[in-house]
Order: structure tokens, then C-alpha cells, then sequence
């Protein structure tokens, strides 16, 4: 016990100093190392796990939708970079550039990818040529740069994992249509697989993406109030194949240029699911994304048949979760307080006492409770703990959002809510970014976070300057 103490207080509790908690768990969790490479990851084994789960579950949401994966350079000609001006100058402080091959220098500088909306372009404007060509629903996994000032593991780093989505439409209608059926299908994964309900709604024309006319965001809050972008699905209308010549001939035998829009999520979920579900012992994975489901641990195992029948447990239970068996030198207390800091979502004791009464002890993650299980119903007892347990992490993840989302119908009800309650403040606004400014500069970084699609009449006038409103917005800080 004097060991599993001992880990326990190895992280910093969360209310103390949250920032340090967080890097006490990606560290001590065995997530990610530093790099020499400033602002960048070593995503470690454990980490890398939970992204290949998170991964396989968006890859096969993205199929059934008809998309296909693709992968472009992970180099930009400046040139072809410039060919879209808002684009580029909304990227231009955070990229890197390639100016040397070799040993000579390039006749032209190359940007190392920091979003891929331009290589698409020109590829699309190959291969699209009529109608029939249409849709074009592509998707790309890789990583992106983007050279930022300050960084934090999994947050914002310089070079990031994600996917993003890159279509081509005959219609407005159709790109429209893509746009929201994307970030439903990132609030659909955040809610059944990670446990993690969210704001979804439109950006801001102020906070919208480079090139885009429209950018919807999915915005969770993490359990300290803070929010987090944690996807995004722009609409760019026909502007990008405008500026690359993409065009197609339609029905009517006339030449049309093609509606588009991009999405994309990354690994800085894996943040999300730290600082929504942790705790002061560790990571709490939800199950599905989970790299071990449960960990089978055998009490005084160098007893005669303990492993052994650790071992018919484990073959049992791994023909429906991913299971771990810790037959290690490792007294019980030690691999209980590592597991728990991993966020192993169940743990099946077992030893001699369990032997005799043909039981064994079950111990959720997320409420530590205990259960004594018959061997007989593991398998069954396992399954539905399963789905308990996501279902409770959901809620509790839920009630945190609620009881830390305020109503300001006044400036100094805004500024009073900003200053001593973190969280979403719900707020009417007149449109004008000006007052999007103001309201950031007074409250040290508080910006729009989205107008939700279901908009609540809060007052008449907008929270800032009291002219007439137009939107109720969602706004909060943001990692």
C-alpha cells in the first residue's frame, strides 16, 4: 500500500494546479515524451493505442458515409499556396518552410503542409471534368505543422496527427449538406465512443477558417471550465475552384465550378478525454477507445493455481475486450495504482480466497466500486459494466457542462461571470466583431466559442454595446 500511495501523490491534484495535472498525467501515464524537436511529441506506445482506437472508429464512420482515403504530399509550392490570398494569409504566421534540398537551395519555396485544401485543389482540377466526376468525398490521416508559439502535449504542437476530410459537390446544396453531416458525425463519436457531450454550432465571421464562408465547430468543456475546439467542418462555396480553375461540365452541357468543404479532427482529443474524465489518480479512458479493456490481476499468484486460473480468465474475457494479464513481479497494490493512473476501464482480481467461493473481484475505474462476480457471469457482468460505465462517464461529464454554463443578459453581468466562474456564458450579440474584441480584451482571452443551431432568446440586446441582438453566442476560453 506504501507503494500505491506513493504513485497516487506522484500526480499534482487537479484543483491545485490543473496545468501541472495534466502534464503529471500524459507523462506519468506513459502518453507522450518531450522531444529535442521543440513544440514537438513523442507519442508513446499507450498514446499512439488510444489514437489507432479513436482512428479505426472515425475511419469506418467516414466509409459508411462514402468516403474514401486518400494521401497528398506533405509539401506546398509557395506558388500554388498563393493562389487562394485569404487562405494564405490567415496561415502565414504558422508555417515552416523548406528552402534548402540537399545542398542546394530550392528555386521555390516549399511549405510543409499545415492543412491540405490546396493540394486537393490542384488534383481535383485532374480529375474532375463533368458532372458524373461528382461527388469526389476524399479523406487523408497524416500529420500537419504548424509552427506554434506556445505548445502543450496533444493541445497545440507544432507537428499534430488528425484527418481531414476534403469534398468536391455539383451544388451548394449538396456542399451544405456534407459540411453539417460531418460535424454531426463528430458530435455522434464524441458522444458514443468518448463520453463527451458538446456545443456544436457556427463560427463566428471573425473566428471562422482561413478561405472559408463558413466554419461549425464542436466546442466540449473540460472539467475546469475551459472550452476546447475539438473539430471543425468548414463550407467554402465555389471560392477555392474559382482560384484554381476547377470547373465541370453539368447536365445542361455548361461549365459550372464544383461547391467544396474540408473537416478534420486530431489528437488533440486524446486532451479532451484527459481533461474531461481524469481525475487525482490518473486517467479514466472511456471503453471503447480504451487500449486495455481490462486488466486481469492475480493476488499472491506465486500460490498454487492462481495464475493458472488468471489465465483461463483472460483467455475468456479477451474473446470480447482487450485484455491484459499482469503476471509480474509487481506486488497486487503497485499494479492496482498503475492501472488505475493508465485509466483502465475494469480490473478483475483474482486469488486463492476467490478460488474457493469460484468468484472474482470486479473493480470499476471510474467510481472504484467493487463487485464480487461469480466466474461463471464474468463475460455477461464485464459487457454490461462496459456500457455502465461509458453511460456514467457521459453524465457526469454532462452535469459538469451544465452546472458550469452561465446566462449574461448585461456587460457587467458578462464581465462579473467571466472573472469568477469558468465555464460557457450564454450571451446575446449584434454581429459586430468589435464587440467580439472588446468583450476578449476585458475578460484576459474570453471569445465567441459558436451560435449554436438552437438559439435561446436570452434579452434584446446585444451583452456588449446594447444594440439590438442577433444571435445568442456560446463564449468561453479556450486551450
Amino acid at each position: 500500500m506504501a507503494e500505491n500511495k506513493k504513485m497516487v501523490e506522484a500526480i499534482t491534484s487537479r484543483d491545485e494546479d490543473f496545468a501541472k495535472w495534466y502534464t503529471d498525467i500524459v507523462k506519468k501515464a506513459e502518453l507522450v515524451d518531450y522531444s529535442n524537436v521543440k513544440g514537438c511529441m513523442v507519442i508513446r506506445p499507450y498514446g499512439y493505442a488510444i489514437w489507432e482506437n479513436i482512428q479505426a472508429d472515425l475511419d469506418r464512420r467516414f466509409k459508411q458515409t462514402g468516403h474514401e482515403n486518400v494521401y497528398m504530399p506533405m509539401f506546398i509550392p509557395e506558388s500554388l499556396l498563393q493562389k487562394e490570398k485569404d487562405h494564405v494569409e490567415g496561415f502565414a504566421p504558422e508555417c515552416a518552410w523548406v528552402t534548402v534540398g540537399g545542398q542546394e537551395k530550392l528555386a521555390e519555396r516549399l511549405c510543409v503542409r499545415p492543412t491540405s485544401e490546396t493540394l486537393f485543389c490542384e488534383h481535383y482540377k485532374k480529375i474532375i471534368n463533368t458532372y458524373r466526376d461528382l461527388p469526389k468525398l476524399y479523406n487523408q490521416w497524416c500529420s500537419v505543422v504548424r509552427w506554434e508559439k506556445t505548445t502543450r502535449p496533444f493541445l497545440r504542437t507544432s507537428e499534430f496527427l488528425w484527418q481531414e476530410g476534403h469534398t468536391m459537390h455539383e451544388t451548394e446544396e449538396e456542399a451544405r449538406e456534407e459540411t453539417l453531416r460531418m460535424l454531426h458525425v463528430y458530435e455522434s463519436f464524441y458522444r458514443e465512443t468518448l463520453a463527451i457531450p458538446a456545443v456544436i454550432g457556427r463560427k463566428t465571421e471573425k473566428e471562422k477558417f482561413a478561405g472559408a464562408e463558413e466554419t461549425y465547430t464542436i466546442e466540449p468543456m473540460m472539467h475546469n471550465g475551459v472550452a476546447l475546439q475539438g473539430g471543425t467542418s468548414h463550407y467554402f462555396g465555389d471560392g477555392f475552384a474559382k482560384s484554381f480553375g476547377i470547373t465541370y461540365t453539368g447536365k445542361d452541357n455548361k461549365l459550372h465550378y464544383p461547391h467544396q468543404t474540408s473537416w478534420g479532427v486530431s489528437t488533440r482529443m486524446i486532451g479532451a478525454i484527459i481533461m474531461v474524465h481524469g481525475d487525482d489518480d490518473g486517467l479514466v479512458l472511456p471503453p471503447k477507445i480504451s487500449p486495455i479493456q481490462v486488466a486481469v490481476i492475480p493476488v499472491a499468484q506465486h500460490k498454487e493455481g492462481v495464475l493458472e486460473k488468471a489465465n483461463e480468465l483472460k483467455q475468456e474475457l479477451e474473446r470480447n475486450f482487450r485484455v491484459k494479464l499482469d503476471d509480474s513481479d509487481h506486488a497486487p497494490g503497485w499494479k492496482f495504482a498503475e492501472y488505475e493512473m493508465k485509466g483502465v476501464p475494469v480490473r478483475v482480481e483474482i486469488g486463492p480466497k476467490d478460488i474457493e467461493k469460484n468468484q472474482c473481484v470486479v473493480v470499476r475505474r471510474d467510481t472504484r466500486e467493487k463487485s464480487f462476480v461469480p466466474l461463471s457471469e464474468l463475460t455477461e457482468f464485464v459487457a454490461k459494466l462496459m456500457e455502465d460505465i461509458h453511460n456514467a462517464m457521459y453524465e457526469r461529464a454532462l452535469k459538469n457542462t451544465q452546472e458550469k454554463t452561465f446566462c449574461a443578459t448585461n456587460y457587467d453581468e458578462f464581465i462579473d461571470i467571466a472573472k469568477n466562474h469558468p465555464g460557457f456564458i450564454k450571451a446575446m450579440w449584434c454581429g459586430d466583431s468589435e464587440c467580439e474584441d472588446k468583450l476578449k480584451d476585458a475578460t484576459g482571452g474570453v471569445k465567441s466559442r459558436c451560435i449554436p443551431f438552437e438559439e435561446e432568446h436570452i434579452s434584446d440586446t446585444c451583452v456588449c454595446c446594447g444594440k439590438p441582438a442577433k444571435h445568442m453566442v456560446y463564449w468561453g476560453k479556450q486551450y
